[in-house]
């Protein structure tokens, strides 16, 4: 791989397409929010309309501008990433608790129950076939879609204080102090993000608050359905594997073959769909290869494709996006069951 870039004397990090693509995505966000405050907006369907184009505007920085630099893989430059990662704080949620949860656990315990939190979800719902099976879950595959909904709000309410606290008791943070300052830094950013993209327009616009807070929900609902999609057919899927850890907590197989066995690729021809969704659907490559940006992956991919085949591993990929979504019901089903 690093011959590859080598070769065609192109850096890992950032380029070009990508500066674009985050001005499109900050702006996409922080336009409708900022015609929210100071824009003359009296229709109800204009209020709703700039809430949902900003919560497009929150997915593609989730998944475009954030997920890289918090990685590393924007920029070699630490505090540029380190400056683009906190725009995962201006959308509502929190870098600190998302390196955490992703970085540490999700990509070192792919798909392992009780280890990887993209997996480990409340009672009504089953993602892994190691975790305790209820009645309800047969009709997951039908109600799972409004909790991908909802799963944005509960981030930016619940769950990131939630996790935190956990994360400070697995001993992930590493001092009491250090887990008060991060605690006190996401609060504050918390009520930052409040005060601009709901608080404001509440007291500003000239509707009942309730009005104003039901577009804020359904923007966060366009975010919240978007992202989970997406990340979720990348590792729910039929044929992908769940593996046990030791009880040790050490994994059995080779950490390359693990995330081979565990990662699925979907809808790799198309260009612009990969762009909107900051390369994503090249899972396969992002797991193998975080620190490098995710506008490289298309052209890496035929690489990491052939090694796979070569040494006998599972390549696993599906052709379109739909396709993903109708075996990850598939999945849902199964586990259901």
């Amino acid at each position: 791989m690093r011959e590859y870039f080598k070769q065609n004397n192109i850096s890992t990090h950032a380029n070009n397409s990508m500066v674009i693509k985050t001005i499109v995505m900050l702006l996409l966000f922080i336009v409708p929010i900022i015609c929210l405050s100071i824009a003359d907006i009296s229709s109800i369907w204009s209020l709703f309309l700039l809430y949902i184009i900003s919560g497009f505007g929150m997915a593609g920085i989730g998944m475009g501008i954030m997920h890289d630099a918090i990685h590393g893989s924007y920029s070699k430059s630490q505090t540029l990433n380190r400056f683009l990662g906190y725009s995962m704080n201006i959308i509502g949620a929190n870098a600190t608790v998302w390196k955490l949860q992703h970085n540490v656990l999700h990509h070192t315990y792919t798909n392992i129950h009780d280890a990887d939190d993209d997996i480990n979800m409340p009672f009504f719902l089953r993602f892994s076939p190691h975790t305790k099976k209820y009645k309800i879950h047969k009709f997951q595959f039908l109600y799972v879609w409004f909790f991908y909904s909802i799963s944005t709000i509960s981030w930016i309410t619940a769950k990131d204080f939630i996790r935190l606290t956990r994360y400070q008791k697995m001993g992930l943070i590493d001092t009491r102090i250090e887990f008060q300052k991060d605690l006190l830094y996401l609060t504050l950013w918390k009520l930052v993000y409040y005060a601009y993209v709901i608080v404001l327009p509440i007291i500003i616009l000239p509707f009942a608050p309730w009005i104003t807070i039901l577009a804020f929900i359904s923007m966060h609902m366009v975010t919240g359905l978007v992202i989970s999609c997406v990340f979720q057919v990348a590792h729910i899927m039929p044929g992908i594997d769940y593996p046990q850890a030791n009880i040790d907590g050490e994994i059995n197989s080779n950490w390359t073959v693990h995330q081979l066995l565990t990662t699925s690729n979907f809808s790799p021809k198309s260009s612009i769909f990969s762009w909107l969704i900051g390369g994503l659907n090249y899972q396969v490559e992002h797991h193998l290869f975080p620190n490098i940006c995710h506008v490289h992956y298309k052209a890496i991919s035929p690489i990491v494709k052939q090694t796979a085949l070569d040494y006998g591993i599972p390549y696993n990929e599906k052709s379109t996006f739909v396709a993903a979504l109708s075996d990850h019901i598939k999945m849902l089903k199964f586990l259901g069951r």
